[in-house]
């Protein structure tokens, strides 16, 4: 159940449709002191358990967060045409994709991004003015203004100004995108591409033969036989699909058993007479091969004999086969090279280009292998024909699409395409990262029966659900909602582990449930406390409780007997650093009896950066040319200062400290052994413990 405040509600407004929720949401506004200027969309979510995406790298895997936006305290669109590259190397509109797709992004690891698989977290569409980014290879980007592509520069908006409001880094025509390239739509697999591709998977791996056997009791000596054996087992169902579809019928057979060294290998065969009759005829050369054939005839000859690692080659050592393939590639473009192995007769055609002729090639002919044309793990490193040659508004507006990823991003028309994440999903509703993050408030309603369902599905496994890793449950709404209580409720019942990262001693009312819960489950809370300093928590924190009513809360749930700990976050440089900040903190977070205690290091994802830097400027001028240093176009303040925050709040490893350890003695805080790591609570700051900044 929840409460509608019905004592202080001033009217109900014309209810909101919300990207992602299937019915209107009710607006209302509430004339409390604290709610105004602010309203809420009451709504019904058709799901409240969210899975952690696996590149976020946090200690759970499943979140539950009651509200959307935060009342303590981006526009990424393209057009549905545009072609995602997908998990398994072949493209999709961005329109047709649905959660839960697996696709291409990067993540930086060592000195370049990488390709990696990424899933589908989210999806919504809203109308906006339409810009073309046409680049130097003819691929065309149709996206708002607002969205925002990888160049060679940093992320940069589609469109933007030098100066005055609308000042933000854009493209030009001097920038390059970074991305694979090669986008291209893929075949349509029709009848000449079915031919085109038995032709080369047949030839390439096949044994087609008719001859005779004469053996006694038999009137005719006369046997056919077809046998194709492959240890893919993809490309083998599409050869035997294709040959269904021509009346051809085959049987499958374990053609070779797997051992210690070698893979299963399975086959397809058949013995009739009109079946490799009609066999021969669909892999005949063709007088005048289509492009369709003959995108069909590279995909097959790739499948069987091909190799796609850094480069593309195809290896026969029939010269008719080679040279089939050389006049496809010319067909289609492709400059390459034949390369002849000294003391053999097998000759290797490469294609030359990298990754974008590669990526053109196997979008462009569709193999049937995925291993074979996957670039996951690939660096990202290709700029040549990525040019931006004209950027153009089209003069109307259009039905835009967006995702939001596990790794924030995407490939779009073969480039990198930054997506939305606390403040960032906001704008999966049509809201902005900044003002309207804290003044308009999605709850969901149904929060606490939806979570008891979901917890009873057999298919749950009964994993660690952490609260507080996107918005704060506890920010002041909650007050009156009162969500929370009947979510604790079913995760008590469930007997499910959990934890919980908030700023608010609100959590204080719920103390009888918490204190079961961690006796029962396994509970553990973490309060998010950066700072002492009342000028500082004013500036940066202005509606969220005094930490000082934080640290209370701390002691008073440690002596309920509730494992609660703090995090020192965010850890700001010039801020919240110095000594004399930093230390009076300590010493009260071990005075409250905290179970443990870990600093982390301000981070700028995404939108964020932008909102924080704006305040900079008006707020702390002086440090904005440190901050553009220290970040420039990083998420994360460099290693060395974040090793320097982290130390500031483990003992024994600040200079000149005097860590008074009174209540931490016993509990993994003292002596001078290695530092507990930190909770799973207190670990979700690297996504959510710094959201409330404003």
């Amino acid at each position: 159940m929840f409460v509608r405040w019905d004592n202080l509600k001033v009217q109900d407004e014309a209810q909101r449709l919300l990207p992602g929720y299937r019915d209107p949401a009710a607006v209302r506004r509430f004339d409390a002191p604290e709610a105004l200027d602010t309203r809420f969309y009451e709504v019904r979510a058709k799901s409240v358990l969210n899975k952690v995406p696996p590149a976020s790298q946090m200690p759970f895997r499943w979140t539950v967060n009651p509200y959307r936006g935060c009342s303590h305290a981006c526009l990424y669109c393209s057009w549905g045409g545009t072609l995602v590259l997908m998990a398994d190397g072949r493209n999709r509109k961005l329109e047709d994709l649905a959660v839960g797709d697996n696709i291409v992004g990067t993540q930086r690891q060592g000195r370049y991004r990488r390709f990696v698989e990424t899933e589908v977290l989210a999806k919504w569409s809203s109308i906006k003015p339409a810009w073309e980014v046409e680049l130097e290879d003819g691929t065309k980007l149709i996206a708002s203004g607002d969205h925002r592509f990888l160049s060679n520069r940093g992320w940069k908006h589609v469109v933007g100004a030098e100066s005055g409001p609308e000042q933000r880094p854009h493209l030009t025509e001097n920038n390059r995108l970074l991305g694979p390239g090669g986008c291209v739509e893929g075949p349509a697999h029709d009848g000449d591409y079915k031919r085109g591709y038995l032709t080369g998977m047949i030839r390439g791996d096949g044994t087609l033969g008719s001859y005779d056997y004469p053996r006694p009791g038999r009137r005719s000596g006369e046997v056919h036989r077809f046998r194709l054996a492959l240890v893919d087992g993809e490309a083998l169902i599409r050869s035997q699909s294709y040959l269904d579809d021509f009346e051809v019928e085959t049987d499958r057979f374990v053609f070779s058993a797997a051992n210690a060294r070698h893979r299963e290998v399975t086959a397809v065969r058949t013995q009739r007479r009109l079946g490799v009759e009609r066999i021969r005829e669909l892999i005949a050369w063709p007088l005048l091969p289509s492009m369709s054939w003959t995108k069909g005839f590279l995909a097959g000859i790739f499948d069987a004999e091909g190799s796609g690692g850094e480069v593309i080659r195809i290896a026969n050592a029939d010269p008719e086969i080679i040279d089939w393939v050389v006049k496809g590639l010319a067909l289609m473009g492709f400059d390459h090279e034949i390369e002849t192995a000294p003391n053999t007769a097998v000759k290797n055609v490469r294609i030359r280009g990298g990754i974008t002729e590669k990526m053109r090639f196997f979008l462009g002919t569709d193999p049937a292998i995925t291993r074979k044309r996957s670039i996951l793990g690939k660096a990202l490193k290709c700029k040549s024909g990525l040019r931006v040659v004209s950027i153009r508004s089209l003069g109307i507006a259009m039905r835009m699409y967006d995702i939001t990823t596990g790794t924030e991003d995407f490939i779009a028309n073969g480039v990198v395409s930054h997506n939305c994440f606390a403040r960032p999903t906001h704008t999966f509703l049509g809201f902005d990262a900044g003002r309207d993050f804290e003044r308009e408030i999605v709850v969901k309603v149904n929060a606490p029966e939806l979570l008891r369902a979901e917890l009873a599905r057999p298919s749950w496994k009964g994993e660690h659900v952490a609260l507080g890793t996107n918005t704060d449950p506890y920010q002041w709404v909650e007050g009156r909602y009162k969500l929370m209580e009947g979510i604790w409720q079913a995760l008590l019942d469930a007997q499910n582990p959990c934890s919980i990262l908030t700023k608010s001693p609100l959590l204080l009312r719920d103390i009888a449930l918490l204190k079961e819960l961690a006796e029962k489950v396994g509970l553990t809370a973490c309060l998010s406390i950066p700072t002492l300093d009342q000028k500082v928590w004013r500036e940066t924190e202005p509606r969220t409780p005094n930490p000082r009513a934080r640290l209370e809360a701390v002691a008073e749930l440690n002596r309920a007997g509730v494992p609660t700990g703090v995090l020192v976050a965010p850890l700001m440089p010039g801020i919240n650093d110095a000594p004399e900040q930093v230390e009076p903190l300590l010493d009260a977070i071990a005075d409250a009896g905290a179970t443990n205690v870990a600093g982390i290091a301000l981070h700028l994802r995404g939108e964020v950066k932008d909102v924080f830097m704006g305040w900079m400027q008006d707020a702390r001028p002086e440090l904005v040319p440190r901050y553009e240093q220290m970040y420039g176009k990083r998420a994360y303040a460099p290693q060395p200062e974040r090793e320097r925050l982290a130390r500031m709040t483990r003992r024994g490893e600040r200079p000149g400290a005097f860590w008074r350890n009174r209540s931490l003695e016993g509990r993994g805080m003292a002596g001078t052994g290695p530092p507990p790591q930190p909770s799973a609570a207190e670990r979700v700051a690297a996504l959510s413990g710094q959201q409330a900044l404003f």
